[in-house]
């Protein structure tokens, strides 16, 4: 192997830091790593050079040795030509390479005991009982926990042994030409362990898919958009672990009469031109029932009223919403002959009254004869 300087290999000082050393390894190692370099010769000798570099001064003892006595203070203890590299090298890899190749490992195995997945279950309500509040009932597709073997996937009576492939460790090490890949066990799948006697309920997967029936309350005030979590209503863990949540997402359903903005409710009453004009009451209807609305005389179509605490009360507190009544006046139709006189005859005393009855019809006609006047 080479005798170039390591430090000059790695482009480093003399009393480069640890840190400094490692940092200027992955640079070089990125750069003439072989899988970016494939049939590239000289590439790979020169990720040998620079790894046996780094095996060397990343080793304080094997450091301390190469200052004071050069390449001969370290030859037999480490490079590819002195045989004890490729014991060190699966931990240089894992150190340096391990986000990109996802770990090194030095030989811990994954927990086979995970957390179920989150569920999530959609809900209609409709204004009403999301305005008050109820009860419901959910049925719930998921995964629960094999009521024959426990949730552990071995058949009653065994157990799961300690896989024969990786010795329980769950990854295994490859070797690839000078370096070694770590990969997780295909027998095992990283576990650790392998079950020979499957449960015949859950065929060794320890969870069952099932309708789960659930009783859920829906508290009073809530709206589109919220949520509801059930803890540890979600899919059952594997091998034990513990169950995810269920989340109920609220959505209210639209309504015939009222339409609803936060804590205020929102209607829309029509009125015929007769009460507009002369005034009256109306029953209005509301979430608890119908209430008398006054409407004063001489009320144009668009009128917005407001029925103080008639609307709703938020789930997260405050105070309660008012109900906003608009009154739309409605032209009268299907009129018989006679009903036709009567309006002919009531125009013709209107128009008597020198546009005061209409002043924004006639404000409005008079601007427009201005306008093309001013064309002109």
């Amino acid at each position: 192997m080479s005798k170039q300087d390591y430090y000059e290999l790695l482009d480093v000082p003399r009393d480069a830091s640890d840190r400094d050393i490692k940092k200027a390894y992955r640079r070089l190692a990125m750069k003439y790593h072989p899988d970016r370099n494939p049939d590239n010769k000289a590439a790979e000798d020169r990720f040998k050079e620079i790894s046996e570099a780094y095996e060397v001064l990343s080793d304080s003892q094997k450091r301390a040795a190469y200052d004071q006595f050069g390449h001969e203070g370290v030859s037999g203890q480490g490079g590819f030509g002195g045989g004890g590299f490729e014991g060190n090298f699966s931990d240089i890899f894992g150190d340096v390479f391990g986000d990109i190749f996802g770990g090194g490992g030095g030989g811990r195995r994954r927990s086979s005991v995970q957390r179920g997945a989150d569920l999530r279950y959609n809900l209609d309500l409709s204004l009403e009982e999301a305005v008050r509040g109820c009860e419901k009932t959910l049925k719930v597709p998921t995964l629960v926990a094999c009521s024959v073997c426990d949730g552990s996937g071995a058949k009653p009576g065994t157990s799961a042994r300690t896989c024969g492939t990786c010795g329980g460790v769950g990854q295994v090490r490859m070797q690839q030409g000078f370096f070694s890949v770590q990969q997780t066990c295909p027998t095992c799948r990283g576990e650790g362990k392998v079950i020979s006697d499957p449960c015949s309920k859950c065929h060794g997967h320890g969870r069952v898919e099932e309708t789960k029936t659930l009783q859920v309350k829906i508290p009073a005030g809530v709206d589109t958009g919220d949520r509801i979590r059930l803890s540890g209503e979600g899919e059952a863990g594997s091998h034990g672990g513990p169950a995810g949540d269920l989340y109920v997402q609220v959505n209210v359903l639209r309504h015939p009469i009222f339409e609803r903005d936060g804590k205020h409710l929102y209607c829309e009453v029509p009125i015929s031109f007769i009460d507009a004009a002369l005034g009256g009451e109306l029953d209005v209807p509301t979430l608890d029932g119908r209430v008398k609305l006054k409407i004063p005389a001489e009320t144009q179509t668009g009128k917005l009223f407001r029925l103080r605490g008639k609307g709703i009360t938020p789930v997260r507190g405050g105070g309660v919403g008012d109900l906003m009544v608009k009154v739309t006046v409605e032209t009268p139709v299907n009129l018989n002959n006679r009903q036709r006189e009567l309006l002919k005859e009531f125009q013709s005393a209107m128009d008597e009254g020198n546009h005061k009855h209409s002043p924004k019809k006639h404000g409005f006609f008079d601007s427009v004869k201005k306008f093309f006047e001013d064309m002109t």
